[in-house]
């Protein structure tokens, strides 16, 4: 049986897609033939991957280097309670092949780098970008930009989300609508900031039209227009993108942690601060020493657990340095240590603290170590 036939099977399976006169056997033959890489199976990588699969897309690649947790199972409707601990991509595998035994599902159980980025996407017609990091985003870009292939790209954060395809037809890019990454710090990713557990499965559904419709080739694909969507007020809009003449042609591929100022630990690159691990922590607090512990995430993370520090959150440390300690050891942290290396790094360079430590880890470090029992938010 070659690439373009259908077995009975098949046939019977995609019976609905058939009978749309726009889409028809051509454009079911079109995604059989198909190869996409789908970049994360997370919250957008569950939707994209489920629905890619169930519409018969010959070749599916599976992205993704992490593990599944209990924190994912809120959005992440891929993987069940009994998947917790298994790498990502085998759990995938798994979910998939039962859905559709007629897809043949690639596993990159990796993370994408500028060392293999070009030669694991030459190989596909199109990159689903699920990911949830600026370094990652403008890599899949870089990528997509050298190789020629489309990218389709979606984000998401809390109650909103926003979807493109980039660098189709020689459209414009990821690049020409944002030139330079965002501050470190300044945008946090949904593991910081939150996502109602709905919203992936809203807009990774959008993601995989798409592609379908690029594959297909039916329909108008969202190149040079960002598709807007607030699930709070359930408002839209759709804002025109246009290319750019003085976005730099992409040649190579960089180093994108750099780019995007953070250090191979996620964290900004710039903030070179002093560090205390929570094992410190915990012999200051047993010894009852003089020191001061703030903590610089939101009132609500707060609220979720703490650990009994002063609450002064990043977007207000500025105007309020009088509550920061000069005379004695003052120990900054949020949830994983960005945030609150941001924090000092600002009082430093404002104020000239020299007495200012950032918990390594931060909030999740001293979860893991010391109170197993706090509850990982």
């Amino acid at each position: 049986m070659n690439s373009t036939s259908f077995s009975k099977a098949e046939l019977e399976r995609y019976s609905r897609h058939l009978i749309i006169p726009e889409f028809n056997i051509k454009g079911q033959r079109r995604l059989k033939n198909a190869k996409v890489l789908v970049v994360g199976t997370g919250g957008l990588g569950s939707p994209l991957l489920l629905y890619l699969t169930a519409a018969g897309v010959g070749t599916i690649g599976i992205l993704d280097f992490d593990v599944v947790d209990d924190s994912n199972l809120q959005r992440q409707v891929l993987f069940s309670v009994d998947d917790v601990g298994k790498p990502k991509v085998e759990a995938a595998q798994k979910r998939l092949k039962g859905l559709n035994p007629h897809v043949n599902l690639v596993v990159h159980n990796t993370m994408l780098t500028s060392e293999n980025a070009l030669d694991i996407i030459k190989d596909y017609d199109l990159v689903a970008d699920g990911t949830d990091n600026f370094p990652t985003r403008y890599l899949v870009n870089d990528a997509c930009v050298i190789l020629g292939k489309p990218n389709v790209y979606a984000s998401i954060f809390r109650f909103e989300g926003q979807v493109s395809v980039f660098n189709y037809k020689n459209g414009p890019h990821y690049r020409d609508l944002f030139p330079t990454p965002p501050p470190p710090g300044l945008v946090p990713s949904c593991a910081e900031g939150g996502v109602i557990g709905v919203l992936p499965g809203i807009i990774g559904s959008l993601q995989a039209n798409e592609v379908l419709k690029i594959l297909s080739g039916i329909g108008e694909p969202l190149s040079g227009r960002l598709f807007l969507f607030d699930a709070l007020t359930f408002e839209t809009r759709t804002l025109k993108v246009h290319k750019n003449p003085e976005t730099p042609e992409i040649k190579e591929l960089i180093d994108y942690d750099h780019f995007c100022g953070l250090n191979l630990n996620g964290e900004s690159k710039d903030e070179e601060v002093k560090e205390i691990t929570v094992e410190e922590l915990k012999s200051l607090k047993d010894s009852n020493s003089d020191y001061q512990l703030i903590d610089v995430r939101e009132e609500y993370e707060y609220e979720i657990c703490n650990l009994e520090a002063e609450l002064i959150p990043l977007g207000g440390i500025l105007d309020n340095v009088e509550k920061v300690a000069s005379d004695k050891k003052v120990i900054v942290h949020c949830r994983s240590g960005a945030r609150s290396a941001t924090a000092i790094s600002q009082l430093e360079k404002k104020f000239g603290f020299d007495n200012l430590y950032n918990l390594r880890g931060g909030i999740l470090a001293w979860a893991d170590s010391i109170d197993t029992s706090m509850a990982k938010y």
